[in-house]
């Protein structure tokens, strides 16, 4: 089985083919440019660099949220604009549990972190044993000083962080002796780990349509958040 994975939602962009588990073409950019700009160029560089076009590919996953809204609607309707043809099945994988599958093989709480402002992070917690991963948490919005707090209940476990907000969260929790911060070729979101994800929500048969692929906000856009507060809405 071949999977077609992309990931957008944060700064980096990038884009994966696997073919049973096995990558067999990648591409990453962490630049100032918008996704809008490099998604679609970096695919159609990834399926030439493996010899491949889009009919070649069985499945398709996208990193659905939390994250940029933006971004991640691009990514969304990247991904529903190359399935939507032949109605390829379609994954829609948690952005927090795609970084814990680049980091599998780490026996230990891989703690994913993305900066969400105002002193808060986009969360999930997960532990990793000899290559299989088990959920602690549903991805959630938090204060900085609560995720500090329930980390220091797993002092007996090695914790690290992986994600965009990883260098935020390290510095206001490196007291921690066992938190670690995570190397620089590992700390971004990447569609590696979407393509892994993936893997297993289609063997859980957890796929739907290209039409029925939607984003996963924690928290509402800004300018509806805006608008709810000038209407005096909770």
């Amino acid at each position: 089985m071949k999977i077609l994975a992309i990931e957008c939602s944060a700064t980096p962009a990038s884009c994966a083919i696997f073919e049973d588990k096995r990558l067999i073409s990648s591409s990453f950019a962490n630049v100032k440019l918008t996704h809008s700009e490099t998604l679609i160029p970096m695919v159609e560089a990834t399926l030439k660099n493996a010899k491949l076009s889009i009919d070649d590919i069985d499945s398709l996953a996208v990193s659905c949220g939390p994250g940029s809204f933006t971004g991640i609607r691009i990514g969304i309707s990247a991904i529903k604009g190359l399935a939507i043809k032949d109605k390829k099945p379609c994954c829609a994988v948690s952005t927090l549990a795609s970084m814990a599958y680049r980091l599998r093989f780490f026996d230990g709480v891989v703690c994913a972190v993305m900066d969400a402002r105002c002193n808060q992070v986009y969360n999930a917690l997960f532990r990793c044993e000899s290559g299989v991963i088990t959920r602690l948490c549903e991805d959630r919005a938090l204060m900085v000083d609560e995720l500090i707090s329930e980390l220091k209940t797993l002092e007996n476990d090695s914790i690290f962080l992986i994600g965009d907000g990883a260098d935020m969260f390290y510095g206001k929790a490196k007291h921690l002796p066992n938190v670690k911060n995570a190397s620089e070729t590992l700390k971004y979101q990447h569609a590696e780990g979407v393509a892994l994800a993936a893997f297993d929500m289609i063997k859980e048969n957890n796929t739907v349509s290209p039409e029925a692929l939607l984003p996963f906000y924690l928290r509402l856009p800004q300018a509806e958040r805006e608008l709810k507060q000038k209407r005096g809405e909770n």
